[in-house]
């Protein structure tokens, strides 16, 4: 499999996206001023529609990377558990155990300032923790600003190193939106984005065959999986327990893809 410190891909160059965007709306309006109304108009909406598509598609990486799979043949796959941590957390760290498997819990920083024995128990145990907000303000993620942004992964950056004594390197963004500033904040503590191949949309009401029978849908090796804890329907861990064992009898092994 693919090291992972080639997988971590933190932004290069965000701000030369910024500069590119600035610039489109420049053309855009050279095009109105030149052209006219006809063909300015399109194309604006053109631009705006690449932007709104790129900031609410989980895998788009027009503004910065994302890691949604493992480029691996093997029969491994990256569990990866949201929204974190929960009460659900001990119940998850003991299933995990049961079935020998290992995953990267994205928590919340405000969540893991509250509860920061559940942190260091997923660290003791030989789990991997990313940085995925400090509030998860799920329905203003796509549109904050620089500063706003730099607070929420800056903030949660500095929260889970506190607590555990090592630095995340793995970012997933809030309800998978980024938009083009989540690169500068990513770019200045090092994260890497990670989305995801398959999912169950268990972070909703849902029962858990129906989350199951979704994500081993999509399920192929090297997959990243997105799955959630805490969520009000209370499902959370059973459909852990009931995947684990579906991978344990499809003949998958969990992997973490941690820089060495």
């Amino acid at each position: 499999m693919t090291t992972a410190r080639t997988l971590h891909r933190p932004p290069r160059r965000p701000g030369l996206i910024l500069g590119l965007l600035a610039l489109s709306q420049v053309g855009v309006a050279w095009l109105w001023w030149r052209l006219g109304w006809q063909v300015g108009l399109p194309a604006m909406m053109a631009t705006h529609l690449i932007v709104v598509w790129a900031t609410l598609h989980p895998r788009a990486t027009l503004f910065c990377p994302a890691l949604s799979r493992l480029p691996t043949p093997e029969r491994v796959v990256w569990l990866t558990i949201d929204d974190g941590p929960s009460a659900d957390t001990p119940a998850l760290l003991d299933l995990l155990d049961r079935f020998g498997a290992r995953a990267t819990f994205f928590l919340v920083g405000d969540r893991a300032l509250a509860q920061p024995a559940l942190v260091q128990a997923i660290r003791d145990r030989g789990h991997g923790i990313g940085n995925h907000s400090a509030s998860h303000p799920d329905l203003r993620f796509w549109r904050l600003g620089p500063g706003a942004l730099e607070a929420e992964i800056g903030r949660s950056q500095s929260i889970l190193t506190a607590i555990t004594g090592q630095t995340p390197r793995w970012f997933r963004s809030v309800v998978g939106m980024t938009n083009p500033f989540v690169g500068l904040s990513l770019k200045r503590h090092a994260l890497a984005r990670v989305a995801w191949s398959a999912r169950g949309f268990d972070g909703v009401d849902c029962e858990p065959a129906q989350v199951l029978a979704r994500i081993t849908r999509d399920l192929r090796p090297g997959a990243i999986v997105l799955l959630h804890e805490g969520a009000a329907h209370g499902y959370n861990v059973a459909i852990l327990e009931q995947l684990l064992a579906w991978l344990d009898a499809q003949g998958y092994r969990t992997v973490l893809p941690e820089p060495p």
